[in-house]
């Protein structure tokens, strides 16, 4: 899987990156106690380095926010992945537990302060995923949404076939989720204007790392 950025995005967020790193072969589970152990030891790390005070003035986060500003999404409302794990660990709620794969992800994403995503390879329709903006009355249907909804039109999707599988860079699609049955996985390290790609290529690595700590398999461009 690869993505491509259309020419309407790139000319509206010219610093626009994004990275997609493929691990095949994976053995999913729905938890692991080492996984559950590194959990702990990650949210104490957490506790120790950000406040929910501070991390508002952490500049990746504040690269993220200002970018949902011009895409018009309300950042205090639907955050990146990255700060709103964090700030959930910092509520005192911990991390949740959904299964091997995307829980590894996740401390990914916690760790390298980057909004990462995960797509089920085998469930896209092509190789190529195209980044672009929606038209409105798209429809989307984002996991756990028991509807689609209606897009206004303008925000930044990733398109499989003509069919959505995100809304860049916070909400992924139902259909192409991972699950206990996902064999290979495409992660995607989101870049956001003012987030370098030495930043996205270190967290894409991260991801890799974890996912196959805990999950197995092996990685592919």
């Amino acid at each position: 899987m690869k993505i491509v950025i259309d020419r309407e995005v790139s000319d509206k967020f010219p610093e626009l990156d994004v990275l997609v790193r493929c691990v095949r072969g994976v053995v999913v589970k729905p938890l692991d106690e080492e996984l559950e152990k590194f959990k702990s030891e990650v949210c104490s790390e957490v506790r120790g380095k950000y406040t929910l005070e501070s991390v508002k003035n952490v500049a990746i986060f504040r690269a993220y926010r200002d970018f949902f500003w011009r895409l018009n999404i309300d950042p205090t409302k639907n955050r990146p992945a990255s700060e709103a794990l964090i700030r959930r660990i910092l509520a005192g709620k911990g991390l949740p537990t959904i299964n091997t794969l995307v829980d590894a992800y996740n401390l990914a994403s916690v760790v390298s302060e980057v909004a990462l995503a995960a797509f089920d390879t085998d469930k896209l329709q092509s190789k190529e995923i195209v980044m672009r903006l929606a038209k409105k009355g798209e429809t989307f249907h984002g996991i756990g949404m028991k509807e689609p909804i209606k897009l206004e039109g303008g925000e930044v999707v990733l398109d499989d076939a003509n069919n959505l599988i995100a809304i860049y860079p916070y909400r992924d699609a139902e259909r192409s989720k991972v699950t206990e049955s996902t064999k290979n996985v495409a992660l995607v390290a989101c870049g956001a204007p003012n987030i370098s790609r030495d930043r996205l290529l270190q967290a894409a690595e991260t991801a890799v790392n974890y996912v196959i700590r805990f999950c197995g398999g092996t990685p592919s461009l």
